[in-house]
């Protein structure tokens, strides 16, 4: 009898191989899902946390920032002497400044070209005051050149308005405020000077001199 041909047999390796990548493939997909949603989770709940350690935040606000005092500039010390010495002998102390003066308490002093009002609002501090001179312990000439510098300077920084502190007199001889009197006199010689009153209390009352200069 003759005898039949075999069928051919499938190749069953390769079905196998095909379906086994298959799977892999699902699963790699499945663990990269649950990579991402795990992560995303880890997220949330660290933004969460966060939010509840340190609560609402509230931006910054912008804050101003103010400009230091003016400060009196340095000068050569030979010209500093030199101009001085000049300065003081311009400064007298015996001139007549009591027909300058007005007849208040406090005997301010405004020029001839100078408004009553401005007294007036003068003390009420309508002109900030820009700087300040201290002659406390001071000798008279050594006053009159702190003076003289101070206003060199203000002159030079273009000030209007300064306060000079003369003090009450309490610790001179007799408890007498010499420095008081010469300060008003010198005062009086400036003509950048337009004006001078006393001092409210709380800017040194009796023991200071707040000062209009010429703009």
């Amino acid at each position: 009898m003759p005898v039949k041909p075999r069928p051919p047999s499938r190749p069953k390796a390769n079905g196998l191989d095909g379906l086994k990548d298959v799977r892999r493939h699902l699963a790699q997909q499945a663990a990269e899902r649950q990579a991402a949603r795990e992560r995303a989770e880890r997220e949330a709940h660290e933004r969460e946390l966060f939010a509840r350690t340190v609560g609402e935040v509230v931006p910054v606000r912008t804050t101003r920032t103010l400009p230091l005092p003016p400060q009196v500039p340095p000068l050569p010390l030979q010209r500093q002497k030199d101009e001085a010495a000049v300065l003081v002998e311009a400064l007298s102390d015996e001139i007549d400044i009591e027909s300058l003066l007005e007849t208040d308490e406090a005997l301010s002093f405004r020029r001839s070209d100078v408004g009553p009002d401005v007294l007036k609002r003068l003390r009420r501090g309508v002109w900030a005051i820009e700087a300040q001179l201290d002659l406390h312990g001071l000798r008279r000439d050594q006053a009159r050149d702190a003076l003289n510098q101070f206003f060199r300077a203000a002159e030079q920084q273009k000030l209007r308005c300064v306060r000079v502190v003369h003090g009450k007199g309490h610790g001179s001889p007799g408890r007498t405020p010499v420095l008081k009197d010469k300060v008003k006199r010198w005062l009086v010689q400036k003509e950048q000077v337009m004006a001078y009153v006393q001092a409210r209390p709380a800017d040194g009352g009796h023991g200071a001199l707040v000062v209009l200069l010429r703009p």
